[in-house]
């Protein structure tokens, strides 16, 4: 891998950096800005999979494809049994002192999957890095709390970092993951298009106009049909 693929490849782990760090020196409120990136990073990843994603994996007229689609769909339903939403922007605080090692499991098997096409989808690369930015912000609050040791958090925090590049090495040097790159790309945008679809329905409070928000999810669109 050459330098450029290496710094790549580290762009979603400093998008979750990002998100922890932000949460970590600055006061979190309710509005700070999150529901904005939420906004702007579902509406930019539906964009994606319609505009780049859908006519990529579809090119070839394969329809056994829309299997995996589905099936990518079902398994982040599964895996929001357990993040109870995190991945769409809920913050359920705990009231309890453990460490909530579910939230962190499910969410680390999100970022490990999502990250196995990367390398060949620089436009999904992208909205990645920006959805990362609330989940590291949602994500250290809910462990920040837990009565673990400093080190054992931080370690988890930056595991979960890591996931979506440790995704893509595995699909870039795993032969029958590579092998099977259209079928798992396919899987991934079942994923993406779960996730965003919740996060643009979910955008506006008792379906309420947000102004902001309308123009915030717009550009979101048309950047990731002009990118």
């Amino acid at each position: 891998m050459s330098h450029n693929d290496y710094w790549l490849l580290s762009l979603p782990f400093l998008g979750a950096m990002t998100g922890i760090m932000f949460a970590l020196f600055f006061p979190l409120k309710k509005n700070l800005g999150i529901k904005l990136i939420l906004s702007f990073s579902g509406a930019f990843l539906l964009g994606i999979t319609v505009f780049k994603l859908f006519p990529e994996i579809f090119s070839e007229g394969n329809k056994q494809l829309s299997v995996y689609v589905m099936g990518g769909i079902f398994f982040q339903i599964l895996l929001e049994y357990f993040s109870k939403g995190v991945e769409h922007g809920h913050y359920h605080p705990s009231e309890s002192n453990l460490f909530p090692m579910t939230l962190w499991i499910s969410l680390s098997l999100h970022a490990l999957v999502e990250g196995m096409p990367l390398s060949h989808q620089m436009d999904l690369t992208y909205g990645i890095i920006i959805h990362k930015i609330p989940i590291g912000m949602i994500l250290y609050l809910m462990i920040e709390n837990s009565k673990t040791s400093i080190k054992i958090r931080w370690i988890a925090l930056i595991l979960f970092s890591l996931m979506t590049p440790i995704g893509n090495l595995l699909m870039s040097h795993t032969n029958s993951l590579i092998e099977n790159q259209l079928e798992i790309t396919a899987w991934v945008v079942g994923m993406i298009l779960h996730i965003s679809t919740t996060i643009l329905f979910e955008s506006s409070e008792n379906h309420s106009f947000n102004l902001r928000k309308i123009i915030t999810i717009l550009f979101a669109i048309l950047l990731a049909y002009f990118i």
